[in-house]
């Protein structure tokens, strides 16, 4: 066989051999979360540290969520993932963390006492979505902005049923919410209910309310 020919096969072949290894990571993350109920799934920065207001908020919230009969789930780092699993953990609820391959920065965070390890990103989301009855933003950087946008985004196309998708920090989120009504609804780019998809509030008691206005548990 040409060399040129063996190498078309081989890559073909691995590329085969993939499709095996997402649908195992598909079944395998179904399995483990089939049994979650009630999760408001938590996002934010892994390079929050303890010292944090929104650590500390972020820890607040997953208690209060795992006390009154949530469960939560992060990405299962360190940062603001860290602080929702801890929270959840404490307040003796399902605490799940779905850890993803980085290079950096990403190390599973010791709270989550349902753990889910990762390879593909965006198995990762959807499971994320799948699961979740609420979304709930701290600040964060591109991978927070991701999972914002990629929930407002089937929210608004109706691929998926409507939850809460609550931003906590308003000197943070402010600017962006300001920009959306600004100029991406001023030209036109979205309508008056999309803006209407995501709430801005700061106070962990008062997320908690607003998610228990949607959610009948």
């Amino acid at each position: 066989m040409p060399e040129k020919q063996y190498l078309v096969d081989a890559l073909s072949m691995e590329e085969s051999w993939r499709i095996f290894r997402i649908m195992a990571e598909f079944v395998e993350s179904i399995e483990e979360l089939s049994q979650v109920k009630h999760a408001v799934s938590i996002f934010g920065s892994a390079r929050a540290t303890p010292e944090d207001e929104y650590y500390r908020k972020t820890e607040e919230l997953a208690r209060m969520l795992a006390l009154n009969g949530f469960s939560v789930i992060t990405g299962g780092g360190p940062g603001i993932m860290e602080a929702a699993n801890k929270g959840a953990s404490e307040g003796g609820g399902v605490s799940v963390g779905m850890n993803i391959h980085l290079p950096f920065e990403q190390k599973p965070n010791p709270y989550a006492n349902v753990s889910i390890d990762y390879k593909y990103f965006f198995i990762r989301k959807v499971m994320f979505v799948k699961y979740a009855m609420a979304y709930v933003i701290l600040p964060g950087g591109f991978g927070t902005m991701d999972e914002l946008f990629e929930a407002l985004t089937l929210i608004q196309t109706r691929r998926i049923r409507s939850f809460p998708v609550v931003l906590m920090g308003s000197e943070y989120w402010g600017g962006l919410v300001d920009w959306l009504r600004e100029t991406m609804l001023r030209e036109g780019k979205i309508s008056p209910e999309d803006v209407d998809l995501v709430q801005v509030i700061d106070d962990p008691k008062m997320v908690l309310k607003h998610i228990q206005k949607f959610v009948i548990l």
